[in-house]
């Protein structure tokens, strides 16, 4: 008899987990705040930024690359007073104005084509790469909104099994008490609810570290978006 009450009292434990865990999340999930998480990661995580960054950068090496070939080319202006001292004691008939001269290295002028297609092709990688980002990024969020998801779910299950256990160990102590239920049972009933209870405070602390993962790449507090 003992034994089939204790028996019975582990059934009614695991009650109410049976019952919660069948149900599922995926009604939970909102698709519209998760496209909204995504678009704020996108917007505040700061390696978007260093990749925006590095696309600039790539695009802005073209340009310079492009302007390069000027270096070729020197312009000089020469200006001499009159009656004054020639600034040039060489060549003392320069005389006023802008002079031009040309000096090619070889070497570095056929470097130019292959300098230009080399910085296109780092600009396509940098787009590339700020690309892959953005959906490792999407990614990584909707992994995070999930799991905070779960942990809200969770906590609901926990809840509800202290509430019962607590039910079950309050209705046992009675019975106890006019010796209508053995020592043992009234015991695992107490051992029941310490363990619920434990659940149900781990469960929260992980829901507080799924919603700090969450707050972490999308920059900014759920509590504070509309």
């Amino acid at each position: 008899m003992k034994n089939l009450s204790k028996f019975t009292l582990i059934v009614l434990m695991f009650i109410s987990l049976d019952s919660f865990s069948q149900e599922s999340i995926i009604g939970e999930i909102k698709y519209s705040d998760l496209e909204k998480y995504i678009d704020l990661a996108v917007k505040n995580y700061p390696k978007v930024k260093i990749t925006d960054v590095n696309v600039e950068k790539a695009k802005t090496d073209i340009s310079m690359n492009a302007i390069s070939y000027l270096d070729i080319f020197n312009a000089s202006y020469f200006y001499r007073p009159n009656n004054k001292t020639a600034i040039d004691v060489i060549n003392p008939y320069a005389v006023n104005g802008f002079q031009l001269s040309v000096n090619l290295n070889l070497g570095n002028f056929l470097q130019k084509p292959y300098a230009a297609k080399k910085a296109k092709a780092d600009y396509k990688v940098a787009q590339l790469q700020a690309e892959d980002f953005r959906l490792t990024l999407a990614t990584e969020v909707k992994k995070r909104y999930y799991a905070y998801i779960q942990q809200i779910n969770q906590l609901k299950i926990y809840t509800q099994s202290v509430q019962d256990n607590q039910n079950v160990a309050d209705n046992l102590k009675n019975k106890f008490e006019k010796g209508e239920v053995a020592l043992d049972t009234y015991n695992q009933s107490r051992i029941n609810l310490t363990i619920a209870s434990t659940s149900k405070i781990q469960t929260e602390v992980n829901l507080l570290s799924a919603k700090d993962a969450l707050e972490e790449i999308i920059g900014m507090k759920l509590s504070e978006i509309k």
